[in-house]
């Protein structure tokens, strides 16, 4: 759709056919975080299997990663498969198993040529194996890349990380080698999956359901939610600019004041 980009330095500006969109460039987020919601929804609209939805969806991944490394945001992270969606049906789960594959194996010479690099954040136990080849090779192929993180939130669910940080905290308290009074929140955020990574700053959830669903719990404190009807494999480049332009009017104040809000 964006057939130009230009970065300036107050601004980015991206061109197409029938308008300007002048987007702050200082007010990027550099983390979004998406839950991809509605495949299902979309299929059955069309009278198709839940597959075919989350076959569309890929589709979608891939226009908002480029759009969202064009605009410079650091990390993108993708709500994929969750610790509680094997309890769907065995067909359905198999093919969201595949699709990393079907989607790292047609779009990665793309993504190595962005210069996107590749992560994942989950439970690896569980993964099928060729799943996890997949992934692995994307990780290695792009390991260099230096512009937007594309991490893949994969058989991940928020309440179990955090129990497994809090557990290792007991552990080292235990061994002697932690003190209680060390604890605080930076050292339970180290021992999170998504350490080395800046806490989002705009959530986006599709499809009109308005929960977290065992998301990030911790890491989304002071997060900037934005929830659309608009299914997933509708959700577009439009979509994601309208998301930010309503992220850049928010006042961000983090408990405290701004500006004339403190006279």
């Amino acid at each position: 759709m964006f057939n130009k980009l230009l970065k300036r330095n107050t601004e980015v500006v991206l061109k197409d056919k029938d308008r300007l969109v002048l987007i702050p460039n200082e007010e990027i987020p550099a983390h979004i975080a998406i839950i991809m919601d509605g495949n299902g929804r979309w299929a059955k609209k069309r009278s198709l299997p839940r597959i075919a939805g989350h076959h569309e969806g890929m589709k979608t991944v891939r226009k908002v990663t480029k759009l969202a490394n064009e605009l410079g945001v650091g990390v993108l992270t993708l709500y994929a498969f969750s610790t509680e969606n094997w309890k769907r049906p065995k067909i359905e789960v198999d093919f969201l198993m595949r699709l990393p594959e079907e989607f790292l194996t047609t779009f990665l010479p793309e993504l190595i040529e962005e210069n996107v690099r590749v992560e994942m954040m989950g439970y690896q136990q569980n993964l099928p194996s060729h799943t996890l080849k997949a992934i692995n090779k994307a990780k290695e192929a792009t390991k260099d890349n230096t512009g937007l993180v594309l991490n893949f939130a994969l058989n991940y669910g928020s309440r179990s990380e955090i129990v497994d940080a809090v557990k290792d905290i007991a552990k080292q308290v235990a061994e002697g080698t932690l003190e209680i009074s060390d604890i605080n929140e930076d050292l339970i955020s180290s021992g999170l999956m998504t350490k080395g990574l800046p806490e989002p700053d705009l959530l986006i959830r599709t499809s009109g359901e308005v929960r977290l669903s065992n998301f990030m719990l911790w890491q989304l404190a002071y997060t900037e939610f934005w929830f659309t009807e608009t299914l997933w494999p509708d959700f577009n480049e439009e979509s994601l600019l309208e998301a930010i332009k309503i992220y850049q009017k928010r006042n961000r104040r983090y408990g405290g004041l701004k500006g004339d809000e403190v006279k």
